[in-house]
């Protein structure tokens, strides 16, 4: 019987709100894997996952969907870290912490322009750690 295996990864996402692509790092872990599921999590309140196009300015709108959607103003009753930190709380809702990849014969079975992207508003948390698990078919 074949097992899950997991990993995690430290991912530096700096003090911006930043779209980061980590689908290398997945392609990676999964390489020589066979077919089975990649699920990917973030273990943390203030980020989430997205699998989108990167590299021609989607990832820019997504920063600017989510301000727009969620404004770092002083609405927010969580109230502890830097100004509109109440937001980067909420993010979890709109971006979930975790995506679900078909794997098949080691390699992920993403759309041509897609990518696994960790999304982090949260500027008071530089660092990041991302939990990749692979289940085998």
């Amino acid at each position: 019987m074949r097992r899950m295996r997991s990993e995690v990864i430290t991912v530096q996402t700096g003090s911006r709100p930043t779209v980061r692509d980590i689908t290398a790092e997945a392609e990676r872990f999964v390489s020589d894997q066979g077919d089975g599921l990649l699920h990917v999590f973030v273990p943390h309140a203030t980020a989430g996952l997205a699998i989108i196009e990167t590299g021609s300015g989607s990832d820019d709108d997504l920063l600017a969907a989510l301000d727009d959607l969620l404004p770092t103003d002083d609405r927010w009753r969580h109230r502890h870290g830097s100004p509109g930190h109440g937001r980067d709380h909420v993010l979890p809702a709109f971006v979930p912490p975790y995506a679900t990849v078909p794997v098949l014969a080691g390699r992920l079975a993403l759309g041509t322009w897609q990518s696994i992207c960790l999304v982090d508003t949260n500027g008071d948390n530089p660092t990041r750690k991302v939990r990749f698990s692979f289940l085998p078919a």
